[in-house]
């Protein structure tokens, strides 16, 4: 194990040069902040000695090197607009975005698990019929979609939830449940399919065979073995939601780093984009690890393989 953990280590120190690679070089010949950041009066000295104080009238490859020097000791430059560190920043915003992640991720697993598993264990009735129509209408429905018409209703005409912000667990529901449809309708699917493939397996037919109760049959054994496979899936769902959350933070005006990053986009504000970017990339990777971890749990052998 501490050898496989190195080498994830040392991947992931590949792969965060090569975000950083593509992250900075895709926004400086994007546009010029300078542009932006500036006064349509200003003079085009003026403009000058404000590229200069940024650091952007360097050639690209220099001010790379100068940004990952600065890097490696924690520092991702200053917000052009808030003048502060760009890290700070982004970590301000990170349990916003967390709480965020995490309530989706519960909210989505709680319900999708039991479901799925009935679902499967009655093929073919009223209950798998159901599942199925209800995972189809949440995967085909846009999550900021689903957030706005959750708005017009539960705030809007029944006034039951708050529409916006961060405060109590009440404003936590909205934007959690709009992001958990798509992904409980997902999980549906994916628990579904994969113990409709594990009960036709001879070993279930064995546990069966000697007696064992059904519920001991689907839960322990079937479930166990499907859970492997449906991991993956959940560590990138859950790892993407940091990204494909942006917009659903924007409609309920979530102060996480989804919003704060689409401002930065549209302010051309580089370091705070470029340390959204490695911020979210270090959570990923740090879900892909915890899942290869739960492999291990879950199926022993993968431990001998490896």
């Amino acid at each position: 194990m501490g050898l496989y953990l190195i080498r994830r280590f040392y991947q992931a120190f590949i792969v965060f040069l090569v975000v950083t690679l593509i992250v900075f070089f895709i926004l400086h010949i994007s546009g010029d902040p300078v542009q932006l950041l500036m006064p349509e009066t200003a003079t085009p000295d003026q403009v000058e000695a404000m590229r200069r104080s940024l650091g952007l009238d360097k050639p690209l490859m220099v001010q790379y090197g100068l940004f990952l020097k600065n890097a490696i000791q924690g520092n991702m430059g200053m917000s052009f607009y808030h003048g502060q560190p760009a890290l700070k920043l982004v970590l301000e915003r990170l349990p916003a975005s967390l709480e965020l992640v995490v309530a989706t991720m519960f909210i989505s697993l709680v319900l999708a698990v039991p479901i799925g598993v009935i679902a499967a264990s009655r093929r073919g009735k009223f209950i798998d019929r159901i599942s199925l129509l209800g995972s189809l209408v949440g995967i085909s429905a846009p999550p900021f979609w689903i957030g706005i018409a959750c708005i017009l209703v539960f705030s809007v005409e029944l006034q039951w939830l708050p529409s916006s912000g961060r405060g109590d667990w009440a404003h936590l529901i909205l934007p959690a449940g709009s992001l958990a449809f798509y992904r409980l309708a997902l999980f549906i699917r994916l628990i579904r399919a994969g113990m409709l493939d594990v009960l036709t397996q001879d070993f279930i037919r064995t546990a069966r065979s000697k007696g064992l109760s059904e519920r001991v049959v689907v839960y322990k054994h079937a479930l166990k073995n499907t859970l492997i496979p449906f991991v993956t899936i959940a560590g990138m769902q859950m790892g993407s939601l940091l990204a494909g959350a942006v917009v659903t933070e924007l409609v309920f005006a979530w102060p996480g780093m989804g919003r704060l990053f689409l401002q930065s986009i549209n302010k051309m504000d580089f370091p705070v984009i470029i340390a959204w970017s490695l911020v979210t990339a270090t959570i990923f990777l740090l879900v892909n690890l915890a899942v290869d971890i739960i492999y291990v749990w879950l199926d022993p052998r993968i431990r001998h393989e490896r």
